[in-house]
């Protein structure tokens, strides 16, 4: 949660959420289950128990309270896939396996919707526009993570390895909005895995 998002405590010690932080935790979970055209800002201020003002005293405008949002979901994603990353072990095939399964176990479970950050990459083309910005920086951000991987490995072309454990990550959320998460998107293992193995055989060959 933004620094910004501070909890006060009532007279009797109880942790007490303030008006900003009801705010951001109401407009994430209405972006991300609703999608971010279809909210707008009294439906935020109605679920949060706030009002407008209380908003825009946090807030600049709702552009600003997306990419915040947005933000947080990146940063909680960098701190889980590291997490993955460090109890895989050294062996950077074994990272890539642990990555890959860590997004299929996303996918798979009740709440999935999407990544948040592709959902909104479709819902918000503009460039510039504050939400865009900060998806961009963290799609970049995650696929250096994985080429700097596969440049771990003794293969001939680490970047194309990469991008291709980028398209079937990708790949197979965006399927779950079509499928579910017993489509296509089952496979993300198994052809991760043969994708591994091909560019490791073929630099043995």
């Amino acid at each position: 949660m933004p620094a910004s998002m501070k909890f006060c405590c009532d007279g009797d010690g109880t942790a007490k959420k303030t008006a900003a932080t009801r705010v951001f935790e109401a407009a994430r979970d209405l972006f991300y289950h609703r999608g971010i055209r279809a909210v707008g800002v009294d439906e935020i201020v109605c679920k949060a128990g706030v009002t407008k003002p209380s908003l825009y005293r946090a807030f600049a405008s709702k552009d600003d309270l997306i990419a915040a949002c947005l933000e947080e979901s990146g940063r909680e994603g960098r701190v889980a896939l590291q997490a993955v990353l460090e109890e895989a072990g050294a062996d950077p095939r074994d990272q890539l396996r642990a990555m890959v399964r860590y997004f299929a176990r996303k996918v798979a479970a009740p709440d999935f919707r999407g990544c948040a950050m592709s959902n909104t990459a479709v819902e918000i083309p503009e460039p510039g526009h504050p939400g865009r910005t900060v998806l961009e920086s963290c799609k970049a951000d995650m696929r250096a993570v994985i080429v700097g991987i596969t440049r771990e490995l003794s293969i001939e072309r680490p970047e194309e390895l990469a991008d291709g454990l980028l398209l079937v990550i990708e790949g197979g959320m965006a399927a779950h909005h079509i499928f579910g998460s017993q489509g296509p998107c089952a496979a993300m293992v198994a052809t991760s895995d043969a994708l591994i193995e091909a560019h490791i055989a073929k630099a043995r060959a």
